[in-house]
Formats: structure tokens, C-alpha cells, sequence
């Protein structure tokens, strides 16, 4: 069994046709059938069923195709590490972030990565908080950042460390009632329209947890948009549609300008007023058994010890 015979198997299993495999991989089709039938006479097994024009992967096939990527993920993981034995002057780091992270906390500290490091090559993939992390746990990503919390099915196989924290802002935009006012009850939060985040979503987990802690029940509000981008619900909401939590890094701009307002809810009891903060952490996470290259162990070491 060879490596090249691993991933023509993998590429014919990834689009279940000899002819569309052998484009893909730029080999002829004979060569591909080729490889596959060496497989099933060695080992006396049959990968496919050949039915008509269309193919079906057998159990054994199955089977193959998990061991067949790990192996190919192994190698792939070796020769990285092979290629970083020049000190840190070549290789890659893969990120992945969710995308308020992404997009406001993680570049400076990518840009002083790279001022360390200018060979490496940074590539960073946003996305929400569910689909970093399992991203992270299939091993697309040496170090994945989120805010809100990771699925217990996966919690076994991601290390988690909190690195930094993030502030929710409840803001509005001009024409609603609350801009101007710097506080609010918790009974006023049911009184106006919401913008939310997909579910899943760092901000969106925090804030449902935040109002849970306050006695608040999420579905108990009005929510009349739910949007898959903080970017967008702040212009929804500037533009004068309902009141949103968002991350205070993304706001502070439009709040001084005068675009949006923040206000704060208050929660009073005993005669005593607590203004409620909504703070989300910013967690690092990695593979608990995947092997850790030399670049991204530089990496957690300038910034995430």
C-alpha cells in the first residue's frame, strides 16, 4: 500500500467517480482504476460496487477511508514538522477565529507574529464559534479563538485556556427611544424589538446566557431579525431597526460619532442598583492529541500564556 494509491482511493471516495477523481488529481482514468483495483486484488477485499455508470463505497471502503486519512493527516502533520527545522524561518500557521475575534482582537496579535516571524505564513479562517471548533477538533486548525462555549461532545478533544475577554454593549441606533439614556431596567428589555446573531454564535451565546442569569427568558423578547454577522446587525440596528448586544470593540467608533448608543440595564434589589456587565472570554483552544508544531507553539507563547 503506497501513499499515492491512499489518496486516489480518498479522491474517487471524495467524489464517487473514476473519471471526475483522475481530473481532480490530473491522472487518467485507467491509472485511477488502476490504483484501486491493485488495493482490492492485495488485500482481497472490494472498495466499490460498480453499479452501471455509478459506484457506492463497500464497509471495507469505509473502513479504508478513515485509517486512509488519518495516515495521509500524519504525514502531512510529519513533513510540516520536517520543514520547520530551519528555526522558525518557513512554514505555516493555520488559524482559525470566530469572526468578531477574527476580525478585531486577533490581527494585531497576527501582525506581531509575523514581525517575529516574517517567513511563516499566516492563514486564518473565520467563521462562527460552533464551526471553529469543529473545525479545531477535525484538525483544519493548529489554534481555533472563540468567545461562547464549546459543545460538550467536543470538550474531550479541545484544550481550552481563555486568553482575553471580550464586553457585549447594548446599543441603539437615533430614532429609537433609549438613545440618550445611559440605563435601563431589566423589564425595559422586553419592551423593544431585538437584532440577533445566529445561534451558535459566540455573542449570541453570551447574551442568552447573560439574560438567563438575570431571570430573563431569550424567547421572552421580540427578536425580529436574526443576522450571521455582528458587521450587519450594527448597521441594521444604526439604521434604526430594534437594539442589539454587541461586541464593544465593534461600536466604540459609531458611540462617539454619535451614530449609536450604549445603555447599561440595571438590575435593582433591596433598594440597591447593580449595573449588569455582559463579558464574554476569548478562548484558545487546540487538539488535546494532535501534534503541536514548532510555529504554533511560538505562537501560544508570545500571546496566549
Amino acid at each position: 500500500m503506497t501513499f499515492e494509491q491512499l489518496r486516489i482511493f480518498l479522491a474517487v471516495v471524495e467524489h464517487m467517480h473514476f473519471t471526475r477523481a483522475a481530473d481532480a488529481l490530473y491522472l487518467t482514468q485507467p491509472a485511477v482504476s488502476a490504483a484501486i483495483q491493485n488495493l482490492e486484488e492485495e488485500y482481497g477485499v472490494k472498495l466499490f460496487d460498480r453499479l452501471g455508470r455509478h459506484i457506492e463505497i463497500t464497509e471495507a471502503g469505509k473502513l479504508l477511508e478513515v485509517e486512509a486519512q488519518k495516515i495521509l493527516d500524519q504525514v502531512a502533520l510529519t513533513e510540516r514538522g520536517l520543514r520547520e527545522l530551519n528555526n522558525l524561518q518557513r512554514g505555516e500557521l493555520k488559524l482559525g477565529s470566530s469572526l468578531t475575534v477574527g476580525n478585531y482582537w486577533l490581527p494585531e496579535k497576527i501582525s506581531s507574529f509575523k514581525h517575529n516571524y516574517p517567513g511563516i505564513v499566516v492563514n486564518c479562517t473565520l467563521g462562527n464559534a460552533e464551526e471553529i471548533c469543529a473545525g479545531t477538533a477535525a484538525g483544519m486548525f493548529d489554534l481555533g479563538f472563540v468567545t461562547g462555549d464549546v459543545k460538550r461532545s467536543l470538550q474531550t478533544s479541545l484544550a481550552q485556556e481563555v486568553v482575553g475577554s471580550e464586553r457585549l454593549q447594548i446599543v441603539v441606533g437615533k430614532s429609537h427611544p433609549w438613545f440618550g439614556k445611559t440605563e435601563i431596567s431589566l423589564d425595559e428589555l422586553l419592551t423593544t424589538t431585538w437584532v440577533m446573531r445566529e445561534p451558535g454564535s459566540g455573542p449570541q451565546q453570551i447574551f442568552e446566557k447573560a439574560l438567563q442569569s438575570w431571570g430573563i427568558d431569550p424567547t421572552q423578547l421580540n427578536v425580529v431579525l436574526v443576522l450571521n454577522s455582528s458587521e450587519m446587525v450594527r448597521a441594521v440596528v444604526e439604521s434604526g431597526v430594534g437594539a442589539a448586544a454587541i461586541p464593544e470593540l465593534m461600536v466604540k467608533k459609531e458611540i462617539q460619532l454619535g451614530m449609536l448608543s450604549s445603555v447599561n440595564a440595571i438590575a435593582t434589589k433591596n433598594n440597591s442598583r447593580e449595573m449588569l456587565d455582559i463579558v464574554q472570554p476569548v478562548l484558545k483552544l487546540k487538539h488535546r492529541q494532535r501534534f503541536q508544531t514548532r510555529i504554533s507553539t511560538a505562537f501560544e507563547k508570545m500571546f496566549c500564556s
